[in-house]
């Protein structure tokens, strides 16, 4: 059995504004998002199915040409390469699961 913690994970800076934290396993991957009001994630696709789930704040995604706005608490699931982009509205927490495991991040 595994057991992680945030508090113990190394953060990354992916873009200004947005740091990570990832825990890998065989089948999935598993992050931790926090973003600073105004940050953006810009549009993009992967193979892989992903959802966000969001801990704290309000944050934007343009999925497939349709906006959807989220707010703590709310999950959105991502569909296997779909182009997408999300801009935090305020400060943000989001928790990400990707299946398959994002092998690309190793």
């Amino acid at each position: 059995m595994d057991t992680y913690n945030w508090d113990r994970l190394p953060v990354e800076q992916v873009i200004p504004g947005v740091t990570r934290q990832v825990i890998h396993t065989p089948s999935m991957t598993i992050l931790q998002l926090k973003f600073n009001r105004g940050a953006l994630v810009a549009m993009h696709s992967h193979f892989h199915e992903q959802v966000s789930m969001l801990m704290k704040g309000k944050v934007r995604f343009e999925l497939d040409g349709q906006e959807i706005h989220l707010q703590a608490g709310e999950i959105l699931r991502i569909p296997s390469n779909a182009l997408h982009s999300a801009e935090a509205l305020e400060d943000a927490v989001l928790l990400d699961v990707f299946t398959p495991a994002r092998t690309d991040w190793q």
